[in-house]
């Protein structure tokens, strides 16, 4: 099969053998694709090496045989935002969500433009926690897994005042107010869940309850092994708290 004009997003690459790239994209049409990019260390193909960095956002053709496709040819379409600091590693837990959630070759194009409206709001400098939290809700949507976060599981109207938990099966559940400390840490506030779903940005304390409800469903969907972004989210909190 071949694949031509194919705008995409660089998720990740890796050096194979001595001059070669291993890459996966993001496609427009054709989803997650994983490439065989050769040559690409050679003298005259600096180019095409910088066009391979993640967050780049390239048109690519490539010739699609069994699992890895053979690139072709790439170009960049635009300048990769620059990131530094947090925003740098919420690029990084952005491609790593979508290289573990997704399977090559199935297309995924709502999520492709989602991608894309992220990776904008990473380079404009807007609120990291919310610009992650409206990411995770339209990837799970996206990939069929989201609900509605107007009502309970039970179909009951989200209390404002109150508390849930996010079941990935089940939808919100309503804590009840003897649940114990470590559900309530896990468990997102009412008004907070409504806010996400009106993709309003919540204020601040209502915000930092969605992180760990979120975070809860997509654990499931990853199974037991977890995100290596969320092991160095959780040592840099632990190195800021140092200081």
């Amino acid at each position: 099969m071949r694949i031509e004009n194919q705008p995409a997003f660089v998720l990740h690459a890796r050096n194979w053998r001595e001059t070669s790239l291993l890459v996966e994209v993001l496609s427009a049409e054709h989803g997650r694709i994983g490439l065989v990019a050769r040559g690409v260390h050679g003298p005259k193909k600096h180019l095409l090496r910088a066009a391979m960095q993640p967050l780049q956002h390239i048109r690519l053709d490539a010739v699609q045989r069994g699992e890895l496709a053979q690139l072709v040819s790439a170009e960049a379409l635009d300048a990769a935002p620059r990131l530094a600091g947090d925003a740098m590693l919420a690029g990084f837990y952005l491609n790593e969500l979508v290289l573990r959630l997704t399977q090559r070759l199935d297309p995924q194009p709502d999520l492709y433009n989602v991608y894309g409206e992220t990776r904008a709001r990473l380079g404009q400098g807007d609120s990291l926690a919310w610009t992650l939290r409206r990411f995770e809700r339209d990837l799970l949507e996206s990939l069929g897994s989201g609900f509605d976060l107007t009502e309970d599981g039970d179909g009951s109207a989200i209390d404002p005042a109150a508390r849930y938990l996010l079941d990935a099966e089940h939808g919100p559940r309503r804590l009840l107010s003897d649940r114990g400390r470590d559900e309530r840490s896990t468990a997102a506030t009412g008004s907070a869940l409504l806010a996400l779903a009106a993709d309003q940005q919540p204020d601040a304390d209502d915000l930092a309850s969605l992180r760990l409800a979120l975070r809860s469903v997509l654990s499931h969907h990853l199974g037991a092994r977890g995100l290596k972004s969320w092991e160095m989210l959780g040592e840099l909190g632990r190195l800021k708290r140092r200081d």
